[in-house]
């Protein structure tokens, strides 16, 4: 079986620099590249037990995902075990299907194993147990989601230049009444989204009335169709309408097509998430791109730093805005 001083020799670095980069003090990439592929070759296994007699630490991490069956969230908790994996840490993943109280029950849980820190990307507003969390003073980064009152690094994605692309892009297409289907009210994503989609839209003297706002009672299928229901009731139809979630996108999409509607002769239609059939539908859809496993994997290490001791503040990453055919675009040549 190999040892650490085999990884050292096959990488070209010290047992010191191994032993950094297992545990999360990654220097250059190209070092530590070297040293993980050194690690995959050799199917090096660090000892955790040892090493948590030596730190008091178990090697485990735990995850937190607010509802494991969103495509978002599924890619999203598999890049964080990627890269856990890969620093010499276990994964322990709890699904709150966005219960609040479910949270709660995988956050004691995983608080019981002596995790050595927390990853949560929480259901709805948060959770009770949350602030428990930080009082105990086990390691916590918020992941997707910020949790109002919970003094804790958030790693999410940052969509204002995207939404400011989405409303030019859209206005120069000609579509002047856009919708919004949004997460439930009082939620804090859902609610940063409505307002650069509303403010990107007004540089363009573009408004988006009360009526043309739809707020989904969850974050699924059967809620953006039911909102996208509710606008083509309106009296005078969006001709452009904005889901905030993948699921809810599709849900709006069946709801076009049971009225026999057309993406986007009738009405064009954005995801904000992306999934790799969107660009496979007909009409390929537009969306704003969530940089997904680049968030998977600075949410580890902003966590690692924070166990370690380490400076760790909030990160944020740009979200892109990646157009298809969902809105008229033209066809590519």
């Amino acid at each position: 079986m190999a040892n650490i001083k085999d990884v050292a020799e096959r990488a070209g670095v010290s047992v010191a620099t191994v032993s950094r980069v297992l545990n999360g003090h990654s220097p250059v990439a190209e070092t530590r590249e070297r040293v993980l592929a050194a690690v995959r070759e050799l199917g090096y296994r660090p000892n955790n037990v040892a090493r948590a007699l030596r730190t008091a630490r178990t090697g485990a991490l735990g995850l937190i995902i607010s509802d494991l069956t969103n495509p978002f969230f599924t890619e999203l908790a598999d890049a964080v075990e990627d890269e856990a994996r890969s620093l010499g840490y276990s994964l322990v993943i709890g699904n709150a299907g966005e219960r609040p109280e479910q949270q709660d029950d995988h956050i004691r849980t995983l608080l019981d194993r002596r995790i050595d820190g927390l990853l949560v990307s929480s259901a709805g507003t948060g959770s009770a147990m949350l602030g428990e969390v930080v009082g105990s003073g086990t390691p916590l980064v918020l992941l997707d989601r910020t949790v109002p009152g919970i003094d804790a690094p958030c790693v999410r994605a940052d969509g204002r230049a995207a939404m400011t692309e989405l409303a030019a892009h859209l206005a120069a297409l000609g579509r002047r009444r856009p919708a919004i289907i949004v997460a439930p009210a009082g939620t804090p994503t859902g609610d940063e989204r409505l307002d650069l989609f509303r403010t990107a839209l007004a540089a363009h003297g573009i408004g988006l009335p009360d009526e043309r706002i739809g707020a989904a009672h969850d974050l699924q299928h059967t809620g953006g169709r039911r909102v996208m229901s509710d606008l083509l009731d309106l009296p005078q139809r969006p001709d452009a309408v904005l889901a905030t979630d993948n699921l809810m996108a599709l849900g709006a999409m069946d709801e076009l097509r049971a009225r026999g509607l057309r993406v986007p002769d009738d009405v064009a239609l954005v995801s904000y998430d992306d999934v790799p059939w969107f660009a496979h539908t007909d009409p390929p859809l537009t969306v704003i791109a969530q940089p997904t496993r680049e968030l998977g994997r600075v949410a580890v290490h902003t966590l690692l730093a924070r166990i370690e001791g380490r400076p760790a503040g909030s990160v944020l990453l740009p979200a892109r805005l990646v157009t298809r055919r969902s809105c008229g675009e033209p066809p590519a040549h």
